[in-house]
């Protein structure tokens, strides 16, 4: 994010941070997994990542956006997908630009608001994905338990765990289900 003039000018969020936020912050997912006590995760190191100065964004503004963001993931199809991300970056009021960053022309995004950046951000980073990807390679894990999200990048594209973790617990589940005698 930088300030540029009256606007704020702001990039993509790496899809990897936006699964981060969505899982570390989005209230449906905590309280899947009965993280609702517990602290969020440090908001420096999410900030460092999307490039954000850390004393701009709060735990209630990083949940407030997650919260949004998570329906992205759980839609139930593409024109669902596509039109919660247009509410997204119209809310936003995203506008292309040209950007001069040390003496070069870039193409970028900005928004007028500085609260609305985090929200840009996300959004625009889904459109790219979107608009790029097939729209199922966005998901919700399938563990017990266990709502996370997650971006399928695998070449087949049947991923259906938010990480080895939860995939090793449903195949040990599994795995005892069919030991059981009778």
């Amino acid at each position: 994010m930088r300030y540029i003039g009256q606007v704020v000018a702001i990039d993509a969020m790496p899809m990897t941070v936006l699964v981060d936020l969505v899982n570390g912050w989005a209230s449906i997912p905590r309280h899947e997994d009965g993280r609702d006590s517990a602290a969020y995760p440090p908001v420096a190191d999410l900030a460092g990542r999307l490039g954000f100065p850390a004393p701009e964004l709060s735990d209630q503004e990083l949940a407030a956006t997650a919260d949004r963001i998570y329906p992205v993931f759980t839609a139930p199809d593409a024109g669902r997908r596509a039109e919660l991300v247009t509410e997204f970056l119209d809310e936003a009021s995203v506008r292309p630009g040209l950007h001069l960053v040390r003496a070069e022309l870039r193409r970028g995004w900005s928004v007028p608001d500085p609260h609305a950046a985090l929200l840009a951000a996300s959004a625009i980073a889904l459109r790219e994905f979107l608009a790029d990807h097939e729209p199922d390679r966005l998901g919700v894990c399938t563990g017990s338990r266990c709502v996370d999200v997650f971006v399928d990048a695998s070449p087949g594209g049947r991923r259906r765990f938010c990480s080895v973790t939860c995939q090793n617990r449903a195949r040990v589940a599994a795995f005892r289900d069919r030991r059981k005698p009778g």
